[in-house]
């Protein structure tokens, strides 16, 4: 089952949600601002996607800017932020099995469904 960490007030997150529409396929949409992450589930997203914890934060935010930035943080540290503050993750994710992407670009999304 493809499955769409979603957050609706954010245009490529509905973008990547479209591509999904389109394809026709069956998926499930968790909206992560209300279903929260877990360390372990970001852990695994992490680990599908192939990255750091760094490369998934949304280094613009201003919660990052005003707590985090600068700081020496362990990819412990950075999970346990992007745990207690969502908006933190970068969006959409897409996963589909053993695969993950992130939807920025939206046609990332086709390379895994």
């Amino acid at each position: 089952m493809i499955t769409i960490y979603h957050n609706p007030r954010c245009s490529k997150s509905r973008e990547g949600l479209a591509v999904l529409e389109k394809s026709g396929k069956e998926f499930k949409v968790v909206k992560y601002l209300e279903e929260l992450f877990t360390e372990k589930q970001l852990i695994d997203i992490l680990h599908l996607l192939g990255i750091s914890a760094i490369d998934l934060v949304r280094k613009n935010e201003k919660i990052w800017k005003d707590e985090f930035k600068g700081k020496e943080l362990s990819e412990g540290d950075i999970i346990k932020a992007m745990v207690a503050n969502p908006k933190l993750i970068e969006r959409p994710i897409i996963v589909n099995g053993k695969k993950a992407v992130i939807g920025r670009p939206s046609s990332n999304i086709l390379s895994i469904i």
